[in-house]
């Protein structure tokens, strides 16, 4: 009912293309635990790969999805030392270093927006 947005039918066609695999592993109790996470349903995390040139640092790719302007925040439970806007060849963007928050990272998107953000991480 309602809009696709109002439906999360992004987040169900992901569900289907790409469905969660389950590992068998111990018995034990674990903590639940998330790499990352983004605070607004319009804003996808598509890609988390490490860097190309250096093997300290991992690049996001996020992408605004609903065809609105929005400002979310990147989580993250790694070690991040630094956080800098990049372009699709991963090379830092001028003026794009990002404020590291209690919160993440702040990022503002327009409509159908991609961004890579590169993040390198504490040894």
């Amino acid at each position: 009912a309602g809009s696709f947005q109002d439906a999360g039918v992004i987040q169900c066609a992901y569900n289907l293309n790409f469905p969660l695999h389950t590992v068998p592993a111990s018995a034990a109790q674990c903590p639940a635990w998330s790499a990352f996470s983004v605070s607004s349903p319009a804003v996808v995390l598509e890609t988390v790969k490490q860097a190309e040139d250096s093997p300290a640092a991992v690049v996001v790719r996020l992408y605004e999805a609903h065809g609105s302007t929005v400002v979310t925040w990147l989580q993250t439970s790694l070690p991040v030392k630094e956080a800098m806007l990049c372009d699709l060849l991963e090379r830092p963007v001028a003026g794009g270093r990002l404020r590291l928050e209690p919160r993440g990272v702040q990022l503002s998107f327009t409509p159908f927006h991609l961004l890579s953000v590169l993040l390198v991480l504490r040894p």
